[in-house]
């Protein structure tokens, strides 16, 4: 989750939300890429998460990437809580998994090799406190009260929260892990045309990624159990947005949404002040009640765009969210996956056509369905096998049209970032069909060997 946000004055003006939103589009040479991903830390003679302090822990790692390889501590109090250099940062998910969010780049290549160094620089450090760290998208064994929590602010008022309205809010914070990529967009136009694209196919995605099929040390029943625990959460944040495929969607329509989704926090002077529940559109009139008299700046705009967690999100860029975490190599294949899609014109076309007779019904159904069955999924005549065959297709043609090329021009494109996805759709085996099928057969139902076959 995000660290607080920076820089904004004083919001005099409502238009001055939309115009927050506006301020991301850019020219198509500007276009980034930027990916984010999370991994669970374990202490490699226990098994058990890692806890935020002690010689094994989430400190030591943060404090072993300082002082190894030269990133700048964060600090949240006397807690170092995260770190930054280069336009990248890594952070604290509540349960103390390992973020990465990278610095924005030109190219898959790019963001490949970011995302490489600094596996390598995790595994150098883990290794020398007795570490280790996997990719999968929930947590296969601990139970919530094996959980640590992280010492952020934002957290403690987050889990009260949660148990308020859903029921699998703090399996979301504490057990699960995703990988995401954030990508830009030209204009509005542009933006609501990505937006649907991306809402109506997010479970592709989340089906081709699929990676958490276990709980509490037995398969739950779903290939995504990760995608599960976003159906119950809290409904005024999260789901596929039916609205954004109505008329008048823009950057205004967006922000009426996200104005009606209640508050977590206001953060002050570097403390989290507890606005849960209240209003947004109260503190524009200065009437919040956690800051009576107080208006908001664009920094606290832009810290509530972040409590928002839709399948896909905008705040000046937009953000891929339905995919679980993996292992090491297929964490490249997801920003490949949606860059393929969303920046070349003829792929971009080529999936609205594939998706605009689509209802709001439909895409819940297939989010379900791939949740539960995967590639396996269907959806009255839709197989989600064979569209993720078509939509993988698609974006390897976007990639090949955008010629990217990498290692010194000797690779033409970006195409072979998708060759994790290509093999999936081959076999029809996600990497939970590959987990589960490890479990029923050689590791005989032995769970605890996870660690040692799939760990970075």
């Amino acid at each position: 989750m995000s660290i607080p946000q920076t820089g904004g004055g004083p919001i005099e003006n409502v238009d001055q939300l939309a115009e927050y939103l506006a301020s991301g589009c850019k020219p198509i040479e500007e276009w980034r890429i930027g990916t984010e991903h999370e991994k669970f830390g374990y202490d490699k003679a226990t098994l058990m998460p890692l806890p935020y302090e002690g010689p094994t822990s989430i400190k030591a790692m943060l404090e072993g990437l300082r002082d190894t390889y030269g990133w700048n501590p964060i600090h949240e109090g006397e807690h170092i809580i995260g770190l930054e250099m280069r336009g990248a940062n890594i952070s604290l998910e509540p349960g103390g998994q390992l973020e990465l969010s990278g610095a924005p780049l030109a190219t898959i290549h790019q963001t490949c090799d970011e995302v490489n160094e600094h596996l390598r620089e995790v595994q150098h450090v883990a290794n020398q406190i007795g570490a280790g760290f996997i990719g999968l998208g929930a947590a296969p064994i601990w139970t919530h009260e094996q959980m640590p929590m992280m010492p952020k602010g934002r957290y403690r008022l987050m889990t009260d929260y949660m148990d308020k309205v859903g029921t699998l809010g703090k399996q979301m914070m504490y057990r699960t892990c995703t990988v995401q990529v954030n990508l830009d967009f030209a204009s509005e136009a542009d933006m609501v045309k990505k937006f649907r694209v991306g809402l109506a196919l997010q479970p592709i995605a989340t089906a081709l990624f699929a990676n958490s099929p276990f709980l509490e040390g037995k398969p739950n029943g779903h290939k995504s159990w990760r995608s599960r625990i976003w159906r119950d959460l809290d409904p005024a944040r999260t789901g596929m947005l039916p609205f954004v495929f109505e008329e008048g969607m823009g950057f205004q329509r967006y922000v009426d949404y996200a104005l009606d989704v209640p508050m977590y926090f206001v953060y002050r002077d570097g403390q989290y002040v507890d606005a849960r529940g209240q209003s947004f559109r109260d503190f524009l009139n200065g009437k919040l009640p956690a800051l009576p008299g107080q208006i908001p700046t664009l920094s606290d705009w832009a810290d509530h765009l972040t409590t928002i967690f839709p399948e896909v999100r905008i705040k000046k860029f937009m953000e891929m969210r339905g995919a679980d975490g993996g292992p090491w190599r297929r964490i490249c294949a997801l920003p490949a996956f949606w860059v393929g899609l969303l920046y070349d014109d003829l792929a971009l076309d080529a999936a609205w056509d594939l998706v605009k007779g689509w209802d709001a019904e439909t895409r819940e159904e297939l989010r379900v369905a791939a949740s539960v069955d995967g590639l396996q999924g269907q959806v009255g005549k839709l197989h989600i096998h064979q569209l993720a065959e078509t939509v993988l297709d698609i974006s390897r043609g976007g990639l090949r049209r955008r010629a990217r090329p990498g290692f010194s021009g000797m690779v033409p494109d970006e195409r072979h970032f998708l060759t994790a996805l290509e093999d999936t759709v081959e076999d029809g085996m996600t990497p939970a069909d590959e987990l589960l099928a490890k479990y029923h057969g050689e590791w005989g139902g032995d769970l605890s060997r996870i660690y040692d076959e799939y760990s970075y």
